[in-house]
């Protein structure tokens, strides 16, 4: 592609679209990605969490204090203070216990 054929407003935009495009990507492939890991999990009778273990993504919500985990995105976690997150009134909802959730 020759680049020079374009003007800065033309550049800028290009470059915009790009960035658009490869953000849409990355999104696709973290969520292939941990398509692929519950495959594997389940493949094995275990859960994401028992693949990824305590060294699994972190986030600010997810320090060495966190409590609980959410079952099926390992990127969701809860240190049990505060209030509680949506994920875990729905899961709750659900009838389903807290304790399930506990990390370790």
């Amino acid at each position: 592609m020759d680049l020079s054929k374009f003007n800065s407003n033309e550049l800028q935009q290009l470059k915009k679209d790009i960035d658009k495009e490869l953000k849409r990507r990355h999104k696709q492939d973290v969520k292939e990605a941990q398509k692929e890991l519950k495959n594997v999990a389940e493949r094995y009778g275990l859960t994401l969490q028992d693949l990824l273990g305590s060294g699994g993504p972190k986030n600010s919500k997810q320090g060495a204090g966190m409590r609980y985990r959410h079952p099926d995105d390992p990127t969701k976690g809860w240190s049990g203070r505060g209030r509680k997150p949506a994920w875990i009134k729905e899961w709750e909802g659900k009838g389903r216990s807290l304790d399930d959730l506990k990390v370790g």
